[in-house]
């Protein structure tokens, strides 16, 4: 008797579920992001650091040119032992040069993600809050190219995202 109620118990619930009509939204996360305003105080301060960067590493460079010069214009007169310490100095710099391109790509990567970890968090949540408060049961990134096919019931929620964080 128990397994019964149970399994009719069951039933009505499956049953409730399926006849419940699923709300499907959608939205384009690239949009949104570059429609912040934070994105573009991220973007200038990581323009800013990027140029830093490179300020840095072409003041290094004028430095190793300007050594090669002078080593090619010195290099009859030295004498052999001058001559191997100067390349060995040279060849020393040009190295640096290459390990501050390397560590310059990893610190400007490491930059983007700690600004834009935010600004991506903020429109994460005021997507969950759109959600939850317009009662979708899925909505879906089309920026991803993931989904190429949505039904015409499916609402575009970019708008009332926008709405939420306060974007024209």
């Amino acid at each position: 008797m128990k397994k019964v109620l149970f399994f009719i118990a069951l039933a009505v619930t499956l049953s409730s579920f399926a006849q419940t009509k699923q709300k499907f939204g959608h939205i384009n996360s690239n949009d949104l992001l570059m429609a912040m305003p934070d994105n573009k105080q991220a973007s200038d301060a990581l323009k800013a650091h990027s140029k830093e960067l490179e300020n840095q590493l072409m003041a290094m460079q004028a430095e190793l040119e300007q050594k090669y010069n002078d080593y090619l214009t010195k290099k009859d007169s030295l004498s052999p032992l001058i001559q191997k310490t100067k390349e060995s100095e040279l060849n020393d710099l040009n190295m640096r040069i290459q390990s501050f391109q390397q560590t310059a790509q990893q610190d400007l990567q490491q930059k983007e993600a700690e600004l834009m970890q935010p600004i991506i968090e903020k429109a994460r949540n005021a997507i969950r809050e759109v959600s939850k408060e317009k009662e979708y049961t899925y909505v879906f990134d089309t920026s991803t190219g993931a989904l190429v096919f949505w039904p015409e019931e499916s609402d575009d929620i970019l708008p009332l995202v926008k709405a939420k964080l306060g974007i024209q």
